[in-house]
């Protein structure tokens, strides 16, 4: 089976200056392919005649985000932008047809605790023995304290999750679960169920429930939502980004994952006219989820790349013909490197580095086990790879790393996969622990910690890693040369150093 090795949203777009005349366009007359478009307002809000607006430059309303002044919108119109454009309300309108990226293949300080209802969980399912993952961030340990809260809501923003599956199914909250597919929320599970397995793998590393089957999430206690952001190809496109972010800010979400890049382009540049209205709308939505309390955990990305000294970029746009561009600290990916995110790399069951696992001082805040099938098989992790749950539509027997547990019905289905990807639900599961562990309950938005609290107890409590020696070159080859800046508190590999979940959990007892 080939794995998934990298994730990302690379998406681009054409954008003309904005006009600033009275909208007084007549009906649309130009006929073209339908297509899905933002439309970004100069104010964050949205006026009450947005669909009126919309409707005589030859398009409807899909949905509308009046707390940032974004609206979703369909035309086939060949003209829609530029009549909309007209409006000297609006800053900008982008298409976002054939500007999804996606997924790629290789084969692949806080206080006292809080009053929330913790229950301590069990790591004894049938599969837990190959979970090395589990034991190398010490969740064991962390579970007798707490397996978390069912208080606490984690979202997944993904490809959808397999609502089905006997080990998500326990803790999955449905009313919480929605695909954004459109650029509107659908709260239909058959619009979220995942068909291409990647959000069924990272929602079991953050919440597979301790129930007996299969493997335990690091919080297997809390509730997790799928917020499916992607279509059914696994590409994704900006309008469904909006969309996840708002509903997770006005959902209540205290943690979400993402496992991808939310840009037009691999890195976006802040100075490039032409990428700048989508750039701006997910910017908008991704700080309205942080200011209604949403701790934000994010892949850094499986190119080896140093993020804080970008310099090339080669393979931008990923649906199309991808155009080698220099690039400069102007640049930067969506929502990795935006302030607040909790940005991880991956390492590999011997604590190194792994080869493909993105890197940067400044960009990094910790890291977590991502596998690495190339320099750090072990005996405990002898394909070197993350276990982790799998849609049972994509079950491949004679995979060897697919695995079934038929102990209930239906069958538990789980795969070996790896990437930052990977290694992010790991920091997202903590993240939920550590609200559920240190959240108030007469706090508002369901007793979260605020995102800076929980991020500071994450960087805090992390094993520090120094940095090898330079150059890292695993194989010896040159392939995957990569140089680590800083020192062992902090350094552009590990960040603050590789999650600790039991010192986490303990944190208030000073340990």
């Amino acid at each position: 089976m080939r794995q998934v090795l990298r994730f990302a949203a690379v998406l681009g777009l054409v954008l003309a200056s904005v006009f600033s005349t009275t909208f007084s366009v007549g009906p649309a007359q130009a006929a073209g392919t339908m297509q899905t478009y933002i439309v970004l307002y100069k104010a964050e809000a949205v006026p009450t005649d947005a669909a009126a607006i919309i409707a005589r430059a030859g398009g409807e309303l899909v949905h509308s985000y009046g707390e940032i002044g974004v609206v979703i919108a369909r035309s086939d119109n060949a003209a829609f932008r530029s009549h909309l454009l007209a409006d000297s309300r609006i800053e900008n309108a982008a298409a976002t047809t054939g500007f999804g990226m996606r997924l790629q293949e290789d084969t692949v300080e806080g206080g006292p605790a809080g009053d929330l209802p913790n229950v301590p969980a069990a790591d004894g399912d049938n599969l837990s023995g190959l979970q090395w993952d589990m034991r190398q961030i010490k969740t064991p340990e962390a579970h007798a304290i707490t397996g978390g809260s069912r208080a606490v809501l984690a979202g997944d923003l993904d490809t959808g999750l397999d609502y089905r599956h006997p080990d998500l199914a326990p803790n999955i909250d449905f009313s919480k679960s929605v695909s954004c597919e459109s650029g509107a929320p659908n709260q239909d599970p058959n619009a979220w169920d995942d068909r291409q397995g990647h959000g069924t793998h990272t929602a079991g590393t953050i919440a597979a429930a301790a129930n007996g089957v299969g493997i335990v999430g690091v919080a297997p206690n809390v509730r997790i939502a799928a917020v499916k952001t992607s279509n059914d190809e696994g590409y994704f496109f900006p309008h469904m980004v909006v969309c996840a972010f708002m509903w997770v800010g006005q959902q209540g979400f205290d943690v979400v994952n993402n496992s991808y890049f939310a840009d037009p382009y691999l890195y976006n540049c802040r100075n490039e006219a032409t990428q700048r209205a989508i750039w701006k709308a997910e910017q908008r939505a991704i700080r309205f989820a942080q200011s209604r309390g949403v701790t934000i955990f994010a892949s850094a990305g499986n190119d080896n790349h140093d993020m804080a000294h970008p310099t090339v970029d080669e393979t931008s746009p990923s649906d199309g013909t991808p155009l080698s561009r220099e690039i400069t600290n102007a640049c930067l990916r969506i929502p990795t490197e935006l302030p607040g995110v909790i940005t991880v790399t991956a390492v590999g069951n011997l604590g190194q580095k792994a080869y493909y696992s993105d890197y940067g001082v400044g960009v990094i805040q910790v890291t977590a086990p991502g596998g690495d099938r190339r320099f750090q098989v072990t005996p405990e992790a002898p394909n070197g790879r993350i276990l982790s749950t799998y849609p049972a539509s994509r079950y491949n027997p004679a995979s060897p790393l697919m695995l079934r547990d038929c102990s209930v019905s239906p069958c538990g289905t789980y795969a070996y996969l790896q990437g930052t990807s990977m290694a992010v639900p790991h920091a997202t599961g903590l993240g939920a622990l550590v609200v559920s562990r240190f959240g108030d309950a007469q706090n508002a938005q369901n007793g979260t910690l605020r995102p800076g609290q929980v991020a500071g107890i994450i960087n805090q409590t992390a094993d520090p890693i120094a940095c090898p020696q330079n150059p890292f070159d695993p194989g010896g080859t040159g392939a995957f040369l990569a140089e680590c800046q800083g020192g062992e508190g902090y350094n552009g590999f590990y960040g603050h150093g590789q999650i600790n979940a039991l010192r986490a959990v303990l944190h208030d007892m000073g340990q």
